[in-house]
């Protein structure tokens, strides 16, 4: 590398060198507070208090250089001088006292008086000006270091005058940058400075690399003799936090990026903001799981300080991963022993190994350890990972069983990998891992699957899908575990003997039973069934509980009763409790669909009790879900809440967080909370910021955020449409949750035609996974209704008609759903019987606000909205019971019933409020019930309270007495009476005239 001392000097940027501060810092809070503070930046120093002092190190990327510009922006900020100069890695070629070249000249540049002042005192401090350093500014012939020369220590009192004369000005703040590449000339001179004092304020900052000071580098002893000196503080950097790295991430990443996305990437940076911003540069162009060419190759520079033995020895570590121990990394390596130890101390000394514990070693970054593995050729590879799987087997290490699937997997050791990984994946469920046991069981059935493949001894297939899918649907993923099992099913020899295929079909109808885009499982179930035949035993009992569950899901009750209670006397007979909790939560949920909730409740209760009792999480987390959601079904919302939340913390206990029934209860819990009106404490349980989610149950406790987000008018809704819109077709409530939240914003921005669009979309969709008659349809035609009210009376008369036609239709598909929920025997629960009192409100708010035939009078809306109003408070949902008073308070109105309004403003009022439900204010606002404000926006704004200048509005757009009436519900003579006062305040003789004087006067926009 060949640098020119112009180059140096010509490198930095404006203010010193150092790169203006365009981001915020993260999470350096607390160390730049401490330097701010050491150094006198937060309170100045008298004169002749001496130097402070501070020594910065941190490895590289970790945000030193971040932290010096933030410091040094502040210090500007503050009417400092500041001096900036950088060592360079020149690698023979060292230049004396070249950062110092560096701030004299510039400081030249900046103020030449005072340089010029101090350099006629001090010549010696001439040598360093960066014009005399160059050959160009040599007399010609003259040899380098005879004539002309100065002593060294002339050089140091000229720099320290000149660093005295800046301070007589101002505090003055020197900063030193990358000091590992220091010559000794440059360490001298620090050592200098940092020892003799300063008659004014000066703060002295150096910045190296940890990381590059092996043990025998030059600059350790520098450091540490520096540290020890008086008024010089050491900090080191740690890494950065993960929330910190998260944050840098979520800011560098363009677009949204799931969190499990985000989340491997902070885990790989390990606190290293350098290391996040290339990993984030990679996955922005589609590289996902390798490593960054430029970041690999500034990770194998390190490797260059090593010799071949210790090479060899850090590229067999590689193998093992992040950590290895010493009697494995022996076993592998091709060494005698000494060299061994040689190569390892070497690697030490370096930094690229460090020891951990007693008898290992550990990559100092897991990124270093990835570069290397991946910068193996093949064989190579191959041939070290058989090593550790031959050290494994043989039992001269102990090891465990993933390590041994690891190695064997990668040497193509089939049947060791196979083995070990089911092993692993064993191990690894019991444990509370099901995503790592789902990685080791899917490794082997892959193993086991492909072409002329098949199972080693002692490896059951039909066994081996079925605990593969069992943990890649507890590790979040039912989709992927169905279509695991149908694979398997796809190609299965048709010579598969019965109790496995039957094994296979249970597999299926499980994961099923969990997907939402399937056909009943009744047909799996009952093959099942079929093929185990009539004999008692645990198998049977296992499929007639799955098929009891596939036709409660299809609706059949009585017969799902059945099944379920011949699953529960064999279940007992031979003693499968897991069977037992499956059999009698399904048939206490049969009781809660038959209308008989409080039995149900007892059972589960019952149930949940042995489950815990017998050790069965996953059974108690079921029944205690049920529970929670029996509860919310009748409206106990502060006591389902409380089950959500012990059913999710039970599931993250046992490490299963995103397993059905566990996940689910945290959505609950979360929809819980907003509906009692606790939206930040839903927003709260909903975030999975530092979480691995998957994705589809990301996407479903992101629409908890959207709805919130909707009653808050946040437009960021409609991205997180589109962000999520693919899991509709997997998860229902997806769809009908963030469509609903998005009708609502579409609809504040008055598009809808959007509106419109994205109803269709989400009943299309919901009609295909669900049924055309799907409760849900209600809510989301009540909230259409709503969007259309909103934008009837800016609408033309003769646009009208088609802006409705669609209405008659959608009223008709409502009654359908309505039809069928009042089939069942529990018939409608609190929020199905809260969103059909709604949208029959909604459509007779359409019909009045139309006109024409049909009008409704007063009295019935005024009917139809207190029943809104009291279906939501039975539901306890806060925000629409607040919504429902609104629009109550406003008939009231209408029907001249205004001192019966006020009290439900107030109450809407105060709910919006605690919630910030910004559009529902602005909604209340219109109302008038509240005492108009005064403003002084224009000539006559004194003259004309609120609702005159509403009116006003609606007058200059043409619109009748009577459309105006019905756009605020008021009456027309409560409107012809407005009119009349706004006439004689403006002094106009008509509707025209006071249109024209309030443009003219400002009143108006146009």
């Amino acid at each position: 590398m060949t640098v020119t001392l112009a180059d140096v000097v010509g490198a930095g940027v404006e203010n010193g060198g150092v790169p203006d501060a365009q981001s915020p810092i993260l999470g350096r809070a607390d160390e730049l507070a401490q330097l701010t503070r050491h150094l006198g930046l937060a309170e100045a120093r008298p004169p002749g208090s001496g130097q402070a002092a501070v020594l910065l190190g941190g490895d590289a990327g970790v945000g030193k250089t971040r932290l010096l510009i933030e410091l040094t922006a502040q210090a500007r900020a503050e009417g400092w001088k500041v001096m900036v100069g950088h060592c360079l890695d020149l690698a023979d070629s060292l230049l004396p006292y070249l950062p110092f070249s560096e701030l004299v000249g510039r400081f030249a540049d900046e103020d030449p008086e005072t340089a010029a002042r101090v350099a006629e005192t001090h010549p010696a401090l001439g040598v360093l000006a960066p014009v005399r350093r160059l050959m160009s500014g040599a007399d010609a012939g003259q040899a380098p270091g005879r004539e002309g020369s100065v002593e060294r220590a002339e050089v140091f009192d000229a720099v320290h005058a000149f660093v005295e004369s800046v301070a007589a000005e101002a505090p003055a703040l020197l900063v030193v940058e990358d000091l590992h590449w220091a010559d000794q000339s440059t360490r001298d001179l620090l050592s200098f400075l940092f020892a003799r004092p300063f008659r004014g304020h000066v703060a002295l900052v150096g910045s190296y690399r940890t990381d590059d000071l092996h043990r025998r580098h030059p600059l350790r002893t520098a450091v540490a003799g520096w540290a020890r000196l008086p008024g010089v503080h050491r900090l080191v950097l740690p890494p950065l936090p993960d929330p910190a790295v998260r944050r840098l991430v979520r800011t560098l990443l363009t677009g949204t990026v799931p969190e499990r996305e985000v989340a491997l990437i902070v885990a790989r940076a390990e606190g290293n903001a350098f290391f996040a911003e290339e990993l984030v540069g990679a996955s922005e162009v589609g590289v996902h799981g390798s490593l960054p060419e430029d970041l690999a190759d500034l990770l194998l520079v390190r490797l260059d300080r090593l010799d071949d033995d210790a090479r060899l020895v850090v590229r067999a570590a590689a193998c093992s991963g992040r950590r290895v121990s010493h009697a494995l990394l022996a076993a592998v390596a091709d060494l005698p022993a000494d060299d061994l130890e040689r190569a390892l101390r070497l690697a030490v000394e370096q930094n690229v190994l460090v020891q951990v514990g007693e008898d290992g070693y550990s990559f100092r970054h897991a990124l270093l350890a990835e570069a290397v593995h991946d910068d193996l050729l093949p064989g190579e590879r191959v041939r070290l990972h058989g090593k550790y799987a031959e050290a494994l087997l043989a039992g001269t290490v102990e090891g465990t069983a993933a390590e041994l699937a690891t190695h064997a997997r990668a040497a193509h050791d089939t049947a060791t990998a196979v083995r070990a990984s089911v092993r692993a994946g064993e191990e690894a469920m019991t444990v509370g891992g099901p995503d790592d046991a789902a990685t080791h069981f899917e490794a082997a059935l892959e193993l086991v699957s492909g072409p002329g493949a098949s199972a080693p001894d002692g490896v059951d297939l039909a066994d081996l899908v079925t605990r593969t899918s069992e943990a890649v649907i507890a590790s979040g993923h039912p989709a992927r575990a169905l279509a695991l099992v149908q694979d398997q099913l796809k190609v299965a020899p048709p010579d598969l003997p019965p109790r496995d295929r039957v094994r296979l079909l249970l597999a299926l109808a499980g994961a099923a039973l969990l997907n939402e885009a399937t056909d009943e499982p009744t047909d799996v179930t009952g093959e099942a069934l079929e093929l185990v035949g009539d004999e008692p035993g645990r198998l049977r009992a296992r499929a007639l509980s799955l098929h009891a569950q596939a036709l409660l899901s299809g609706g059949h009750h009585e017969d799902a009763a059945a099944s379920a209670g011949q699953a529960l006397a064999l279940a007992e007979r031979f003693d499968v409790p897991e069977v037992v909790t499956e059999a009698v939560t399904t048939l206490a949920t049969v009781d809660d669909k038959s209308g008989d909730a409080e039995a149900a409740l007892k059972a589960l209760e019952h149930t949940a009790d042995a489950a815990r009792r017998a050790g069965d999480t996953v059974g108690e987390m079921r029944s205690r879900y049920y529970q929670g959601f029996i509860n919310l079904e009748r409206g106990h919302l502060a006591e389902a809440q409380e089950l959500f939340r012990e059913t999710a913390e039970a599931a993250t206990a046992a490490g299963r967080p995103w397993a059905p029934y566990g996940f689910d209860a945290r959505y609950h819990q979360a929809m819980t909370a907003m509906l009692r009106g606790r939206w930040d404490e839903a927003i709260t349980i909903a975030d999975t910021a530092g979480e691995s989610p998957p994705a589809d149950p990301e996407a479903l406790l992101v629409t908890v955020r959207m709805m919130v987000g909707a009653g808050r008018g946040d437009k960021a809704v409609l991205r997180d449409l589109e962000q999520f819109r693919g899991s509709w077709s997997r998860e229902g409530v997806i769809a009908l949750n963030s469509g609903a939240a998005s009708i609502e914003v579409l609809g504040l921005d008055g598009d809808i035609e959007g509106v419109w669009r994205l109803h269709d979309e989400v009943v299309e969709t919901l009609s295909c996974m669900w049924s055309s008659t799907f409760q849900g349809r209600i809510r989301l035609s009540a909230l259409v209704l709503a969007q259309l009210s909103r934008a009837l009376p800016t609408t033309p008369a003769h646009e009208r008609e088609a802006l409705l036609a669609r209405v008659p239709q959608m009223a008709e598909a409502v009654e359908a759903v309505v039809e069928r929920a009042m089939k069942r025997k529990s018939g409608f629960g609190p929020e199905g019987q809260a969103w059909w009192a709604r949208f029959r409100a909604e459509l007779l708010r359409v019909r009045w606000l139309a006109g024409g035939a049909g009008t409704p009078e007063p009295d019935e809306l005024v009917d139809a909205w207190q029943a809104a109003v009291d279906a939501f408070e039975v539901m306890a949902h806060a925000y629409e019971a607040a919504r429902s008073q609104a629009r109550l308070a406003a008939v009231l109105g209408a029907a001249g019933r205004a001192g019966d309004a006020s009290p439900h403003v107030a109450a809407a009022r105060e709910t919006a409020t605690s919630l910030g439900a910004e559009p529902l204010l602005t909604e209340l606002r219109g109302i008038g019930a509240r005492p108009a404000r005064r403003t002084t926006s224009g000539p006559a704004s004194t003259e004309l309270t609120a609702r005159e200048r509403e009116i006003l509005g609606l007058v200059a757009e043409g619109r009748t007495n009577g459309e105006i009436g019905k756009q605020l519900f008021i009456s027309t003579k409560t409107v012809s009476v407005h009119v009349s006062n706004i006439l004689a305040k403006l002094g106009a003789g008509g509707r025209t005239e006071a249109a024209a004087i309030a443009r003219r006067t400002g009143l108006l926009d146009g």
